[in-house]
Parts: structure tokens; sequence; C-alpha cells
């Protein structure tokens, strides 16, 4: 039996709660909240479950207190991206294991300035850091960097999500962090602090990759995109006026030192008509491996109730990774933790690789 704390009732925190709850393996001692109208409510409440006994709490100190052997970290991705480096890294130097959705899936990528005092935490705690999900975290470094041992020669690894976030309910989220509604006369958001906080995020991504095929990246460049809304968008959040932001493609191209590529894109959609899906693509990823073969697969991730919210299937994956990894995560050395990619792409051979 393991004991978790749920860090953060958002949407994903709240799938996270319901799942903990229900494991026969997990107890749940502790339930951390920011929104002050859920401190010191029941988590079943907060879950939709039967009464647990286990009371919402504000408090890192409280949730210390516990003792628990892993915290399950979900909060939403907020700028500055390492905001919530101090709460992580005080957990972690009390013993406490950390699995996170909200980043740290490559902490190394941004240099020892914010890797180091993460890493020297988990060094005091002998506890470990990791960040896990869909993407980042699943489709890039578990799924894309396996395809590459197919091929005999490499060029070039991209993969491209495309998520429906019609059915998104916070307008803070969709219209704030996701960027829609944006008038671009008034603000460019592919150059903004928004730019800068989905690069420190999916940055980690491709150096993952390369870490992977053991190739540097030596230079990185965004070529993001805008989708307007042809008319006025009625969404889940509010509406997307027309002329405004309506979808978004973050991509980024990273040049490697032996001459090859790699092509991280994520496009979130008020609509998927406006890219020329359907609504049930809800959840969709396409890799493409230039080389000798070339490589392509799709993966669709659908939920078996046709009328669910669309990003449900999305968020029941990423929190089931994230729960996945508990055994390893509590066994696995002091430090950061990532599951080792299985037989990619190798240039060249070494002795006892």
């Amino acid at each position: 039996m393991y004991r978790v704390v749920q860090w953060a009732t958002g949407s994903m925190g709240r799938t996270a709660l319901r799942r903990i709850i229900d494991h026969p393996d997990l107890e749940l001692v502790g339930v951390h909240v920011y929104d002050e109208r859920k401190l010191g409510r029941d988590a079943g409440d907060i879950a939709r479950r039967p009464a647990t006994g286990v009371l919402a709490t504000g408090s890192i100190e409280a949730v210390i207190a516990l003792a628990p052997d892993v915290v399950i970290h979900t909060p939403r991705v907020s700028e500055p991206y390492a905001a919530q480096n101090a709460d992580v890294e005080r957990l972690l130097g009390a013993g406490i294991h950390v699995i996170s959705t909200a980043g740290f899936h490559h902490p190394a990528c941004h240099g020892t300035a914010y890797a180091g005092p993460l890493l020297d935490a988990c060094r005091r705690g002998g506890s470990v850091l990791a960040g896990l999900g869909l993407n980042p975290g699943f489709i890039a470094e578990r799924i894309a960097t396996t395809l590459t041992g197919l091929c005999a020669r490499l060029e070039a690894v991209e993969w491209y999500e495309l998520a429906d976030a019609s059915s998104m309910p916070s307008a803070e989220f969709v219209f704030g962090t996701m960027g829609f509604g944006t008038d671009p006369a008034e603000q460019d958001i592919t150059r903004g602090k928004l730019a800068a906080l989905y690069q420190e995020l999916f940055m980690e991504v491709l150096h993952a990759v390369a870490d992977a095929l053991r190739v540097p990246i030596v230079r990185l460049t965004p070529e993001h995109q805008l989708t307007l809304a042809p008319h006025d968008i009625a969404i889940r959040a509010g509406t997307v006026r027309a002329g405004t932001v309506a979808a978004t493609e973050w991509r980024w191209r990273a040049a490697l030192a032996d001459g090859g590529q790699l092509v991280h894109s994520v496009t979130w959609t008020a609509d998927p008509a406006l890219q020329g899906r359907s609504g049930r693509e809800a959840a969709h990823w396409r890799i493409e491996i230039r080389g000798r073969p070339n490589v392509r697969a799709t993966i669709a991730i659908e939920d078996p109730d046709p009328q669910a919210p669309h990003m449900r299937a999305a968020t029941d994956a990423t929190i089931a990774l994230a729960l996945r990894a508990i055994p390893d995560v509590c066994a696995a050395p002091p430090g950061f933790f990532a599951w080792p990619t299985v037989a990619p792409y190798r240039a060249r051979f070494e002795r006892g690789q």
C-alpha cells in the first residue's frame, strides 16, 4: 500500500483523486488545494465519491507532516515556469517523492541554475522527482524514440498533436494560459511570455529525444502559427470572437549536431473543423520519422462514452501514466526519474551499450 497526497484539484487533479480513492493499492492520506472554497472539504466530496475522512488543506506544512510516500502533483503550468519549483523542492527535501504532470520532464536541459536545487533536494531527502504525462512524457519520449529503432538511417523525427479545447471549462485557462480570444492586432502571443512559457515546457521533450538518440541539439527554432476565428465560436469556457485567436500551433524545430532534426508541434483548437478534423478526433497524435525506412504512426485516444467531454480520454490516460509510475518511482534511486527508452536508433555503436 502506497500513501498518497493529491496536489491540486482542477480537472486533472479531480481525475487523479478519483483514481487514487478507487485504487486497491493506494491510500489517500491528504489533498492540497489552491481554491479557498475547497479548504476543509472532504476529498470524496471534491471527487464525487463517498466521504473519505481526508480533508483538503492549503498548507504545504500539513502535507509534509503527513509523511506520504508520494505526491501526485497536477497544478496548471503557469508563468513563470519555475514558479512551482519552491514547493516541489520542499516536498523532495522532506523525503517525499513527487510525480508531476506540470513539468519536470527533463530538468537538466534548463541548466544547473534550474535543475541544481531540485537535484539537491532529491539528494537531501532521498527522494525522486518524475515529470510524466502524454505530451510531454509519452508520445515522443517513449513511442517516437522506440520507433526510430526501425531505421537503418535516421534523418528526422517529428510528432504532432491536435487537441480539441472546446469542452475545457476554465475561462482563465482557455483564454489566459492557452491564449484563445487574443486579438493579434493588440498582442502577438507567439512572441510574448506565453510563447516563452511553452518553450520552457516543450524544449524538455526535444532534449529528452535528442538525449535518447545521443545527439545534442545545436539550434532550436520556433515556428508558431495562429488560426483566427472566421466567426464567433461558442465553447464551454466562453465565446471566441471573430478575428481573434481560435487555434494555436506551438511548433519548434531542433537542429541536431549530426545534421538531423526534430520537430515538436502541438495544436490546440476551439473547433477541429478549423484544421479539417471532426470533433471526435479530440486527442490525436501523428509521428513521422524520415530515414530508411520512413515510419509513420498515429495514436488516437477515445473515451468509450461517445458523449463524454472531448478531453476526458486524454486526462484519463495522463493520470494512468502518473499512477502507474508510483511503484517504480518509489523504488528508484534519489534524483530525476525517467523510464529507459527501448532500443532507439544508434548511428554509432559502443561496447557495453
